[in-house]
């Protein structure tokens, strides 16, 4: 089910206050699905967030409030990664997941870029949600970093548009 009374944007880097609030709340809540930590991000900078907007980040607001994000890096030609995926406790079940990638994936396909993603093993929500939108898995498996060679993820990509 979406919710249409909530909004889907791409902040400007002026609105930088309002990834920061949720990527933080992210890190709070699901330490394990991300690469980073919650107190390595609490010490960024403003300098930080703002060059952190360049991943193109995707916001759901509920009135002035995010309550589900995603964001998009072009690491490898003609590929872009979907990161940072995550959605509030209290909104999740409403397709706000699905708005997030729409929104990142008409991006890439208007530059004809293909998509992949890596997900935590046992995060079985976020595979399920992933493999709902179209996402398939590789068979590709890594550690999630050096410091947590025991969290591994695995590669999903969407197949080509057509």
């Amino acid at each position: 089910m979406v919710d249409n009374l909530l909004e889907v944007i791409r902040p400007t880097a002026d609105q930088w206050p309002l990834f920061r609030e949720i990527r933080l709340r992210s890190l709070a809540d699901a330490p394990e699905a991300y690469g980073s930590t919650l107190p390595r991000e609490q010490a960024f900078t403003e300098a930080d967030w703002r060059e952190r907007m360049g991943s193109s980040p995707v916001l759901v607001l509920d009135g002035e409030r995010p309550v589900a994000m995603g964001a998009a890096w072009r690491d490898q030609p003609g590929w872009v990664m979907v990161v940072g995926m995550w959605t509030d406790p209290a909104y999740r079940g409403r397709g706000l997941a699905g708005q997030v990638l729409d929104a990142l994936v008409e991006a890439a396909h208007a530059e004809e870029l293909r998509v992949y993603l890596w997900v935590t093993q046992g995060n079985s929500a976020a595979r399920s949600a992933y493999q709902r939108y179209g996402f398939v898995a590789t068979g590709e498996a890594e550690p999630k970093s050096p410091d947590r060679p025991h969290l591994l993820m695995d590669k999903m990509v969407l197949p080509p548009p057509g």
